[in-house]
């Protein structure tokens, strides 16, 4: 790696790599596409070098913006759980239509799949998973109103792999087919203008 590229000294590289625990006092690294600060021996997945940001300590690093990490807690600060789900729920608001999984948002997000699924559910009233879901069903049916694109290219762009699971789940949820909805909104819309 070249420091003089990031600013990252290549001690201190090393250091988040190897997950050195010995360097804990020295410095903390935060992900900028994250927003989230970490301890050097944070077992989280090593981040791309030119996102890092080094803090000599917490405070810095909130003063910037950052969150401490679930995983680490850094300083032993924790973030409260509804602010850290909260920022989940808006990370999956920017990427409802990428593949998601418990484990990439659990790894995104600094926790472990199985205490972001129960603190998630506490906290919302329903999974992660249903939430997805539901965003995603949300966009599709804004789509069906607003664009004339076909229903498995607005399952697609919703983030929807399988055309006829998103109109099985369409119907399941809204009760009615993709195609009825748009065709009802339309018919809705055009009295209403008459």
């Amino acid at each position: 790696m070249d420091s003089k590229k990031t600013n990252i000294p290549d001690e201190y590289w090393k250091a988040i790599v190897e997950c050195d625990p010995a360097y804990d006092d020295a410095f903390l690294y935060g992900v900028r596409t994250t927003g989230i600060f970490c301890r050097p021996s944070c077992k989280s997945k090593v981040p791309n070098p030119d996102n890092v940001r080094i803090f000599p300590n917490a405070y810095v690093a909130l003063k910037e913006h950052f969150r401490p990490c679930k995983r680490c807690k850094p300083d032993g600060l924790q973030l409260p759980t509804e602010e850290w789900i909260e920022q989940v729920v808006e990370w999956i608001d920017l990427h409802y239509d990428e593949p998601l999984t418990l484990n990439m948002l659990a790894d995104i997000s600094h926790g472990s799949p199985f205490h972001l699924q129960r603190m998630f559910k506490k906290v919302k009233g329903f999974s992660p998973a249903e939430y997805i879901r539901q965003v995603r069903l949300n966009k599709a049916a804004d789509l069906l109103q607003t664009t004339n694109q076909s229903v498995a290219e607005i399952g697609m762009q919703v983030g929807f792999s399988s055309t006829p699971y998103f109109i099985t789940l369409f119907k399941k949820k809204l009760g009615v087919t993709p195609s009825s909805y748009r065709e009802d909104r339309r018919n809705h819309d055009g009295n209403a203008n008459d």
